[in-house]
């Protein structure tokens, strides 16, 4: 199901295509082998706490999960009235996702339109997703826990069908609100939310005892609840992070092009600040309004960092590529304080990148300051004053490139590397 290339690192890559935003705004995903992991169990004070499992687990450990419910495949075809067309809700190279129903208490099938409203994948048997990736994607929703999260209900094994089942979220993905024409532009005020709320969730991975290091981080993968709260999806290619004194793990590069970091690509060296870089992609995207990568743009404009770098360091340009569809209603300090974040983040020395729980600090105060100041935004104005200091470290290189030689291969919708 994709083109295989060799990068610098001499690790395979693999370009596989990725799903439609409908099916990425239900909890799709596409997983990876599972490396070793400790739990990390989200409390109700709002803490995370880590709970050490066997590593690695055994899939009779990972499929007894406290918590997951193993449906058998007939109430799953009950749920969906039995995978009829109209349930349909979306589509990918794994296989269909389905909008089921089930008793909020029991969890057995319910009536169409009574109960909770869940979202049902069913793999492929031919499709990206084997048994050992699917596995995967019950071990690490199976642990962990947390608000930004999205659940894991339910999964089904039964012969060789393959199913899991997570709750459903009814605003979708970021990027289907961000790109794609609607009635209504996200605005600033949501566009921070939103931006939080992910930071929050890369946040616990990062500082849990046992680390989990996301590396997929893009907006397909944030999803939305009524609130537009966000949620993290699809933890198909999550790892454990390293232990000890190291400062990395050397694995297969695996990601999205446009949103992976460069430093990973060329070496296959992944850790944590990978996932910061990803971040201050997103970030961009929230910024300008525009993809990672487009190749419907010309030049530069194909590559939102390359584009966007020359003008986050500079208040006086940056409204040159803040999303025209906010049209000047956002506050102008907000702005660069997000924009000096994002350009920090995207630092090519990973060093010198923030951790999450430092940019998640500094958003944050802006959502304090507006819940103090209760004054509508600003418009942007030709006549501004100097920049002002960089919100968190002096950096110690500013974004000057990007890598010459990327191993991902160019794909109009971002495709994910495999």
């Amino acid at each position: 199901m994709g083109n295989c290339v060799g990068s610098p690192a001499q690790v395979d890559t693999f370009i596989s295509h990725p799903t439609s935003g409908a099916s990425k705004a239900l909890g799709i995903s596409r997983t990876s082998h599972s490396s070793n992991l400790s739990s990390s169990i989200f409390t109700p004070s709002g803490k995370s706490s880590s709970q050490s499992l066997p590593t690695p687990r055994s899939e009779d450990e990972i499929l007894s999960s406290p918590g997951l419910k193993a449906f058998s495949f007939n109430e799953l075809k009950t749920a969906t009235k039995n995978f009829r067309p109209d349930s349909l809700i979306g589509e990918g190279g794994f296989g269909y996702v389905y909008k089921g129903w089930i008793d909020e208490q029991t969890l057995s099938p319910s009536r169409p339109g009574s109960g909770m409203v869940v979202a049902v994948k069913k793999l492929k048997p031919e499709g990206l997703q084997g048994h050992k990736e699917w596995l995967t994607e019950v071990n690490y929703l199976g642990q962990l826990h947390h608000p930004n999260l999205v659940k894991l209900i339910g999964y089904c094994l039964d012969g060789e069908n393959r199913l899991l089942v997570y709750e459903f979220m009814p605003k979708g993905s970021l990027e289907n609100h961000l790109f794609r024409r609607g009635p209504q532009p996200v605005s600033w005020a949501t566009r921070i939310k939103v931006a939080i709320g992910a930071a929050r969730g890369l946040s616990f991975l990062h500082d849990a005892e046992s680390q989990v290091i996301y590396r997929d981080f893009k907006a397909a993968n944030i999803l939305l609840d009524a609130d537009f709260n966000a949620k993290l999806s699809d933890f198909g290619l999550a790892k454990a992070g390293p232990t000890g004194d190291r400062t990395h793990v050397s694995t297969q590069v695996m990601g999205t092009q446009g949103y992976a970091a460069p430093e990973y690509v060329a070496t296959g060296r992944l850790s944590a600040r990978s996932d910061v870089y990803s971040y201050g992609v997103v970030l961009l995207e929230l910024l300008t309004g525009r993809r990672a990568i487009d190749k419907s743009k010309v030049g530069v404009e194909q590559s939102l960092v390359d584009w966007a770098k020359p003008y986050l360091g500079d208040r006086r340009k940056l409204f040159r590529i803040m999303d025209t569809k906010l049209e000047g209603q956002y506050p102008q300090k907000a702005a660069f304080t997000v924009a000096s974040l994002a350009l920090q983040c995207l630092n090519p020395e990973p060093r010198s990148r923030p951790k999450m729980s430092e940019v998640l600090e500094e958003l944050e105060k802006l959502q304090d300051l507006k819940s103090s100041a209760k004054n509508s935004p600003a418009r942007y104005k030709s006549s501004m004053p100097s920049p002002i200091k960089s919100p968190l470290r002096n950096p110690r290189s500013s974004l000057n490139g990007t890598p010459s030689a990327s191993p991902l291969s160019s794909n109009r919708r971002s495709p994910r590397v495999r």
